[in-house]
């Protein structure tokens, strides 16, 4: 009969070598032989049963950590994302900033892309307290031309909207003058959520908003839309 093969796997080969002690031991001791002669099997057997579970303990705790740096990564990048949306499509930025940041330049070489055509729509949900949910649609339908329902996905060839905001009184009509308006963000997808002061509850929030092309031209104005923040 061939002999036992070592196991290669730690955790196999952790239970084997303490059995293989206990045994041989066991043995040993059956057969009246000197003791001291499976001293130096013992004196390897405590190494490793110090350093393997320490390995263990370090493998687990890579492991943590490994998890800890990609969620902290994860994070990091979806702060980084919308800034970086803000900083494109903010009028003052230069190719010189973008270069300077880390982030594309545009190519100048090629055709550039036109300023968006269509304005977006926008839907002011405000049931929350001191709290706005804006949903943010193109004007033309899914066909491109105007006719249908208005579509949730931005233009082609654009980043994303633009939102401005100006708060005034319930007897207030909302300013006519675009520079009255601070903007807020820029939204590349769908809707976003704006959260106001405790101060500013009661006031209407007149909401504007346009297209911005991914080179940072901007489009037509939407319509004003108002409501009331509740307080």
């Amino acid at each position: 009969m061939p002999e036992q093969r070592i196991p290669r796997a730690d955790g196999s080969f952790a239970a084997y070598a303490n059995h293989y002690y206990e045994a041989v031991k066991k043995w040993w001791d059956a057969q009246g032989l000197d003791p001291t002669d499976l001293k130096p099997l013992e004196t390897a057997l405590a190494e490793w049963n110090k350093d393997y579970p320490a390995h263990v303990a370090a493998q687990n705790a890579a492991e943590a950590a490994r998890q800890s740096k990609d969620a902290a990564k994860r994070g990091l990048e979806r702060q980084i994302r919308p800034i970086t949306a803000f900083v494109q499509s903010y009028p003052k930025t230069t190719d010189a900033d973008r270069a300077t940041i880390g982030i594309t330049v545009k190519d100048t070489g090629a055709t550039p892309t036109p300023a968006p055509a269509s304005r977006p729509l926008l839907l002011v949900e405000s049931g929350s307290r001191l709290t706005h949910r804006l949903r943010i649609f193109d004007e033309r339908g899914a066909d491109g031309d105007g006719a249908g329902s208005p579509r949730k996905a931005r233009p082609r060839g654009t980043l994303g909207a633009e939102v401005y905001v100006a708060l005034v009184t319930s007897r207030q009509t909302p300013p006519a003058d675009f520079a009255a308006y601070n903007f807020v963000r820029t939204v590349t997808r769908g809707g976003a959520e704006l959260t106001f002061k405790s101060e500013q509850g009661g006031l209407n929030a007149a909401y504007l908003a346009r297209w911005v092309s991914a080179t940072g031209e901007p489009g037509p104005w939407s319509e004003t839309v108002t409501a009331t923040v509740a307080a």
